[in-house]
């Protein structure tokens, strides 16, 4: 336990450190939607609670300037015009206000907030590895180690962003979940509270209210109660998840009109001149379009930083996007075999299976409409696709090196070395290449 208690603390403390590296040295603006976030933020404390999306909010010319030019300091006097994420919730930008109100408006401050919030992702993604499989703490080392320090993710995780507080909450809802279907006595309230902040966070993460009922179904079917306690647990989740989130959707309505309750018809009018991906298939066809989409979403998932400008495939050799999909095809491969030992709960497996599920889905209904291929949209199941990668990988560890003790703690000393990779990534590579010319 010695060594699973300095391996924790390790990865947090590594976190943290690369964190606030990447939030001081990336050149400002250059995580992908910072000046809109950003510009949320300064509206809660100039003008109160909450900002409206409206036409003019989105420019595609002056933001293809700014980021064409490495946000120039000369093309900065419009920046406070970038506005086109007002129709998010508000439950981040309200707790961020506070932050904005003590440092001043200070970019750097406002970054290491979210590096705070990400430094809960991280432990909570030991926490629920390690509640699916408590007797292999390597397991939830390790994954925890990749949430921390999978590149892309630590480079959103040190942005002016509402991520972080999502992906918390994600957190949060699975631990809270695994417990519940282990017949763990805890109040439904409490779960009905985390989906109805979940409504308050962001629209990627509404996809919890999905696996809930399920979650309670499973439960359910399993203790052989009367159909009323099914109906009540039910019941109860959606009464205080609908009466939290029914505020926003209330305020959305008196501000978009019926039936626009997210706020994203108002949000698709103002971007109106967004890429599409009709135009895309239209100009390249079908094909070229899934490839690009598949190939471009992966190299995203693991690194292509600023606003998509820097992919990785030159960088040391091409070989990082290729050791990723080692430990993709690694993993994926390991977990199949490792999962018919039948060491896993059944109602764990789906939990985080149809939590990917969902992300999948949810990622490719987006880019129907929209081209938006950026790997980071698929975060918000990253806790679940890290366990899966590091208990296939773990498992290979096993039985090639089935003589070695030693080998228990192959995977998080590997996860953690991409510590080494994040700082050559942030000196080599994101500050020389977003920096203004």
């Amino acid at each position: 336990m010695a060594n699973v208690k300095r391996l924790f603390l390790t990865i947090l403390l590594g976190y943290l450190v690369a964190g606030a590296l990447y939030a001081r040295y990336t050149p400002a603006w250059q995580t992908p939607d910072e000046p809109a976030h950003y510009n949320y933020i300064r509206q809660v404390v100039e003008t109160g609670c909450c900002p409206r999306i409206e036409a003019g909010d989105w420019s595609s010319e002056y933001l293809g300037r700014l980021t064409s030019s490495r946000f120039a300091p000369e093309l900065l006097g419009e920046l406070d015009s970038v506005q086109y994420e007002d129709h998010h919730p508000p439950l981040y930008y309200l707790l961020a206000s506070l932050v904005y109100r003590f440092s001043e408006g200070e970019l750097i401050t406002l970054r290491l907030f979210s590096v705070l919030l990400g430094a809960g992702v991280a432990v909570l993604s030991y926490l629920v590895c390690r509640r699916v499989l408590p007797n292999q703490p390597q397991i939830a080392l390790a994954a925890m180690a990749l949430v921390a320090f999978l590149p892309q993710h630590l480079h959103m995780m040190s942005a002016v962003n509402n991520d972080a507080l999502a992906e918390l909450l994600v957190g949060l809802v699975l631990l809270w979940l695994l417990r519940y279907m282990e017949s763990d006595a805890l109040p439904i309230w409490q779960l009905g509270l985390l989906i109805g902040l979940a409504f308050l966070t962001k629209l990627t993460i509404y996809f919890l209210a999905l696996i809930v009922p399920l979650a309670i179904w499973l439960k359910w079917r399993r203790s052989g109660e009367p159909t009323s306690e099914l109906l009540r647990s039910l019941g109860t989740f959606a009464l205080v998840a609908g009466i939290i989130g029914g505020v926003w959707w209330l305020r959305n309505i008196s501000a978009y009109g019926f039936p626009d309750f997210l706020g994203l018809a108002a949000h698709d009018h103002a971007v109106a001149d967004q890429p599409r991906t009709a135009d895309y298939i239209a100009e390249h066809g079908i094909q070229t379009f899934l490839i690009d989409l598949a190939s471009t979403t992966y190299g995203s998932f693991w690194g292509q930083f600023g606003w998509m400008a820097l992919p990785l495939d030159s960088v040391l050799g091409g070989w990082i996007y290729r050791g990723f999909g080692l430990l993709l095809l690694g993993g994926l491969s390991g977990a199949l075999l490792a999962s018919r030992r039948g060491e896993i709960a059944l109602t764990s497996w789906v939990l985080l299976l149809v939590t990917i599920l969902i992300a999948l889905l949810q990622f490719g209904y987006y880019n129907i409409e929209f081209r938006q291929w950026q790997g980071r949209y698929l975060f918000p199941a990253l806790i679940p696709l890290a366990f899966l990668l590091v208990y296939g990988f773990d498992h290979w560890f096993e039985r090639l090196l089935t003589r070695y003790s030693w080998r228990r703690w192959l995977a998080p000393l590997v996860m953690m070395g991409l510590f080494a990779l994040d700082i050559y990534l942030l000196f080599r590579v994101i500050v020389p290449g977003l920096s203004p010319g």
